[in-house]
């Protein structure tokens, strides 16, 4: 029997809501995909939840967080690097849910409607904004606050609204109203 580890349980998951375009996928289901023990699931994730927390922090960040480019416009300040960053982050879930939107939505739709779920899948974006900005934050909360700010970009319930012509003016008008206070 293979060894199976956090990563190839994460990844059969995917495959299989892939294979079966629903992510009412059961623990069961992915041990036998893997030729193990329901229970070996177990050993690597304490429940249900925090296997999809990390299918979907996985996929967030496959889709989203590793297709920003840093520094496209070589910025001077925090501010302008920050807003770039939060630019290609919206540019980069509008087009992860543009290029495969039943995926997108498969995968969102766990988190979606769980506050502490979407918290642990967006901690990743959070350090990258405390970074940008050197808050040195210990728990991410103005980092927060500032991804709060642009929920309509960023939230699966808006994506919808993500391909209208006036897309960029509303985020700029959103930048201009919480510049100044980052």
């Amino acid at each position: 029997m293979e060894k199976i580890s956090n990563e190839k349980i994460i990844s059969t998951a995917e495959i299989l809501i892939n294979r079966k375009k629903t992510s009412d996928i059961t623990l069961s289901q992915i041990a036998d995909e893997l030729g193990v023990t329901h229970a070996a699931i177990y050993k690597h994730f304490k429940n249900k939840q925090s296997l999809w927390e990390e299918v979907a922090k996985t996929w967030l960040n496959r889709m989203v967080q590793d297709q920003i480019s840093k520094n496209t416009n070589h910025p001077t300040t925090k501010a302008e690097e920050l807003h770039d960053w939060l630019w290609g982050f919206v540019n980069a879930k509008k087009r992860a849910y543009n290029e495969n939107p039943q995926m997108f939505i498969l995968n969102t739709q766990y988190v979606d409607n769980n506050p502490f779920a979407l918290r642990s899948v967006l901690t990743d974006s959070y350090k990258v904004i405390d970074e940008l900005m050197a808050y040195h934050d210990d728990h991410y909360q103005r980092a927060e606050a500032i991804l709060s700010a642009f929920a309509v970009f960023t939230l699966p319930n808006f994506k919808d609204s993500w391909n209208e012509p006036d897309y960029q003016e509303r985020f700029e008008n959103i930048w201009n109203l919480i510049r100044e206070g980052i």
